[in-house]
């Protein structure tokens, strides 16, 4: 793990079946995944993680939701190419999509494809 060519896909979702799902659809690109159950988990484990490519965020988590991590990220995570997913259709949600840093926002139920090419288009900015 932590090979230094391969992006890391950080992936925040209080379901562990969507999280499991996403990093096994990650690792089957080549692709490193790190999982994370809360916007809490996510801060603490983070911090020293330099190396994330693209983060892709569930909007409603318990505690914390994701759009209220994403407008606390600390400055060195600020700059992370950020993918929301949420099942919940809200035309807030829409503005997001629009902000700097943002790829996409896919509705859940979302195909692989799709979530694969807003990862792409992430780790492309990241890059730059």
């Amino acid at each position: 793990m932590n090979d230094p060519g391969v992006p890391i896909i950080a992936v925040v979702d209080d379901d562990e079946s969507v999280r499991e799902s996403l990093a096994g659809l990650a690792e089957s690109v080549g692709y490193e995944a790190a999982l994370f159950a809360s916007a809490e988990e996510f801060l603490q484990s983070a911090r020293d993680c330099d190396s994330l490519a693209c983060l892709i965020l569930d909007v409603r988590l318990p505690g914390t939701s994701g759009v209220d991590l994403y407008s606390q990220l600390p400055q060195k995570l600020r700059s992370i190419p950020t993918i929301f997913i949420t099942a919940h259709a809200d035309a807030e949600m829409n503005n997001w999509a629009a902000k700097p840093g943002v790829i996409a926002v896919l509705y859940k139920p979302f195909q692989p494809e799709v979530l694969l090419q807003a990862v792409r288009k992430a780790i492309l900015q990241s890059r730059d």
